[in-house]
């Protein structure tokens, strides 16, 4: 199950579709029972969260946090990710890109996150990207690191 906790009350969201993309890539990937929350929030909190877990003082697009909840409590809790929406709309005006568009890819990029993908090395990032290029072009969505 998707939650979407769109905080800043943006419009401009399909908070629907983007439940649905991030629902349809659970499924795909064998986590159909997991929870997910979707947070979409300010600078300014994204900015708290990315100084508090990752000693970085500056706001950034895509944050993922893994549920820490122990195995016998026997939830399918995948964790949070929290998107600063301004940033994405941004990063689409500078890119060139649909806003859901890159809002949708910056979702499946902390899903990703979450069940254990990184891109700390090249092949990492090469496997992620591949992921996210493939799923993405399923939806109709060019690839989004051209």
């Amino acid at each position: 199950m998707v939650v979407i906790q769109n905080i800043i009350n943006d419009s401009n969201v399909d908070e629907e579709n983007l439940s649905q993309v991030c629902q349809d890539f659970l499924n795909e990937n064998a986590l159909e029972e997991s929870e997910l929350l979707i947070r979409l929030v300010s600078p300014v909190e994204i900015q708290v969260l990315n100084k508090e877990y990752r000693d970085k003082n500056q706001v950034t697009n895509v944050l993922s946090f893994q549920s820490d909840i122990p195995e016998e409590v026997e939830e399918s809790i995948l964790g949070d990710v929290v998107i600063c929406v301004d940033v994405v709309r941004e990063e689409a005006l500078i890119g060139d890109k649909k806003f859901t568009d890159h809002l949708t890819h910056m979702a499946i990029h902390g899903i990703l996150h979450l069940i254990g993908h990184d891109h700390e090395d090249v092949s990492s990032a090469n496997k992620m990207e591949s992921i996210e290029i493939n799923f993405l072009g399923n939806l109709g969505i060019s690839n989004p690191y051209n």
